[in-house]
């Protein structure tokens, strides 16, 4: 009697243990997968921060920035006797 619920247990059991391993085997696919696309993802976004970084660096060079103002802007540097200085009390600004 103890060897055929024995028996009968196994038989049951088997089954569940390999749709546990078959089941396990697909997860483990599915966030192989995922964690793929999230380093694909990761790669492409320091790639463009690395782009834009150096764009940052172009454009923010004292040169080019003087270009624009004079040639775009039409902005000249001020004559001495054109700048106005401004004291605070103390506390600084409102207050």
């Amino acid at each position: 009697m103890i060897k055929n619920l024995f028996a009968l247990f196994l038989s049951m059991t088997i089954p569940f243990l390999l749709f546990g391993t078959v089941w396990q085997s697909y997860r483990y696919t599915v966030l192989d997968r995922e964690v793929s696309r999230i380093e694909r993802e990761q790669y492409n976004l320091i790639e463009e921060n690395r782009r834009i970084i150096s764009a940052i660096s172009v454009l923010s060079t004292p040169e080019r920035i003087e270009r624009v103002a004079v040639e775009d802007l039409r902005m000249r540097k001020a004559e001495t006797n054109e700048i106005m200085r401004i004291a605070l009390s103390e506390g600084g600004l409102g207050g």
